[in-house]
C-alpha cells in the first residue's frame, strides 16, 4: 500500500517493506459543508453570541478586519467579500475598513503573495489591505500590562476601530493548544516587546504549553486576557478537511466563537493512541506550512506524543523558503555551537526572547529525547547544518535510514503532519 506523505503543493509516496506495519494515523471522515458560501452568510447573520454582523456594522463608524498571513491556508476568498460587502450596506465608507494582515513579527506579505493570500481581487481593489510590522512602536496603542507582567501593545490600526474582526483557521497549536481566535490578535497584531515577553522560556518550558491543551496554559491565559483589555471584538473562525475544503465556519464574541470552533475540530484533529512507537513518519502538512524549517518544527513536536523516547521520526517539509528568518537561523546556530544546555542556559537568561528563538526552544524537546530525520530536496548543504536533524535529498533513502535506525517492524504514519495530534496517555 502507498501512503501519500503531505509535500509542498502534493506529497511523497509512503512505500513500507513487508516486514513493516503502518498504524495510520488521520482524522475520521469529516463533513464539509457543500455549499460554503451560503455557510458564511449564514454565520455572519446567525453568530455564536451576539448579534450578526448587519447589526453590528449598522452601529460602527469604521472597522478593522485581521487575516492570518500566508503560513496558515485561511479561506480568505470564501469570507472576506461578504464581510465587506455587508459592512458597506451598513454604510461604513470603504475609505474606513481596513483589511490588515497580522504578522506577529513574520515578514510581510506583498505583490502576488499579499494577492494568493487576500484570493479576492475584488478585495484589494475596495479597502485598504496592510500588513502589521511588530517592530513600529508608533503604530501600536499601549493597554498596560497583564497579571502576569506582559506589555500589552496592540497595533492602533485594530484598537482605534469602532468593529474589531479576527478571522482564522483553528487547528492543533503546538504552543497554544489550538489556532485561531484569541491567536489572531496576540502574537497577531503585537508589538514585538509583547510577543517576545510571551514567548520566553517561562512560557515556552512550561508543559502545559502544548498541542490541544488549554488547562494551564500560560500562553492561551495570556492571550485571553488581552482579549479582555480590547474589550469587544468579534471572530469569523473556520475548520478545513484534509483536503482544504471548509467543514465549519462561524461568527460571533471572539471567545464564544474560538471556542465552538474548537469545540468541533477536537473530536477529529485529536487522535487517541494505546501505544508509542519506536518509529514515527510524518508530514509539516505541505504548503503553505512546509515553506520554511521554521514551520515545519510543528510537525516535529506534534508527532512525539507516540514517540518512544530514543525513537526515531522521519518529517517530510520541501522547505522551500528554506530555514526561515536570519534570527531564526541565528537560534539554530547557536544551539548547533553551545549544544542543548548551553543554548537552554543563554534562553533562560533572557526576559525577552530573541526573535525566532521560541521555536528553536520547542525543537530541543525533540532532539534532546529522540532521533529526528529531516527529508527536504531544496535546502542547501550550509542550510542542513544548522537544522539539529539528520537531513536527507532522497526520500526512499531516508525512509531506509529511520527503519534501519529504529529497528521498527510497526510504524506510525501521519500524512497530515501537526493538523492532527496523536495523545497516548502518559
Amino acid at each position: 500500500m502507498t501512503i501519500p506523505i503531505l509535500y509542498g503543493h502534493g506529497s511523497v509516496p509512503l512505500d513500507l517493506p513487508e516486514t513493516c506495519t503502518a498504524t495510520i494515523i488521520a482524522k475520521p471522515p469529516m463533513p464539509f459543508l457543500p455549499e460554503p458560501r451560503k455557510a458564511v452568510a449564514e454565520a455572519l447573520e446567525h453568530p455564536a453570541s451576539g448579534a450578526g454582523l448587519s447589526e453590528l456594522a449598522g452601529k460602527a463608524k469604521s472597522a478593522c478586519i485581521l487575516i492570518c498571513d500566508i503560513t496558515r491556508p485561511v479561506p480568505n476568498g470564501l469570507f472576506l467579500r461578504p464581510i465587506i460587502e455587508t459592512l458597506l450596506a451598513a454604510g461604513i465608507d470603504a475609505a474606513r475598513i481596513r483589511v490588515l494582515v497580522a504578522t506577529g513579527l513574520h515578514r510581510p506579505n506583498l505583490g502576488g503573495e499579499l494577492r494568493e493570500l487576500v484570493n479576492d481581487d475584488w478585495v484589494l481593489r475596495t479597502v485598504r489591505v496592510e500588513n502589521h510590522d511588530a517592530h513600529d512602536t508608533a503604530a501600536h496603542a499601549d493597554l498596560g500590562t497583564t497579571a502576569s507582567g506582559t506589555p500589552v501593545k496592540i497595533d492602533r490600526r485594530f484598537v482605534e476601530a469602532d468593529l474589531k474582526i479576527a478571522t482564522g483557521l483553528v487547528e492543533p497549536h503546538f504552543m497554544a493548544g489550538y489556532s485561531g481566535g484569541r491567536k489572531v490578535i496576540s502574537p497577531g497584531i503585537a508589538h514585538e516587546e509583547t510577543i517576545r515577553t510571551f514567548h520566553n522560556t517561562r512560557f515556552m518550558e512550561n508543559a502545559a504549553a502544548r498541542n490541544c491543551n488549554f488547562e494551564g496554559n500560560p500562553l492561551h491565559a495570556e492571550q485571553l486576557e488581552i482579549v479582555r483589555m480590547l474589550g469587544r471584538v468579534y471572530a469569523v473562525n473556520t475548520c478545513l478537511d484534509a483536503e482544504r475544503r471548509l467543514a465549519f465556519v462561524n461568527f460571533g464574541e471572539i471567545l464564544a466563537s474560538h471556542e465552538a470552533a474548537v469545540g468541533f475540530i477536537r473530536q477529529y484533529a485529536e487522535r487517541p493512541s494505546a501505544k508509542r512507537y519506536r518509529c514515527v513518519i510524518t508530514s509539516a502538512a505541505g504548503y503553505p506550512l512546509d515553506k520554511s524549517y521554521y514551520q515545519t518544527i510543528k510537525g516535529i513536536v506534534g508527532a512525539l506524543g507516540i514517540l518512544e523516547k530514543g525513537g526515531s521520526l522521519l518529517i517530510a517539509s520541501e522547505c522551500g523558503e528554506g530555514l526561515g528568518s536570519p534570527e531564526f537561523c541565528e537560534a539554530q546556530a547557536a544551539l548547533v555551537e553551545k549544544g542543548i544546555d548551553g543554548f537552554l542556559a543563554a534562553a533562560r537568561g533572557r526576559p525577552l526572547a530573541r526573535v525566532d528563538e521560541w521555536q528553536t526552544v520547542k525543537l530541543v524537546e525533540a532532539v534532546r529525547d529522540y532521533r529526528v530525520h529531516l527529508y527536504s530536496a531544496r535546502l542547501l548543504d550550509e542550510q542542513t547544518r544548522l537544522t539539529g536533524a539528520t537531513c536527507h535529498r532522497d526520500w526512499g533513502e531516508a525512509v531506509a535510514a529511520v527503519l534501519r535506525e529504529s529497528g521498527a517492524s510497526e510504524v506510525a504514519v501521519i500524512p497530515e503532519g501537526p493538523y492532527v495530534i496523536p495523545l497516548c496517555k502518559r
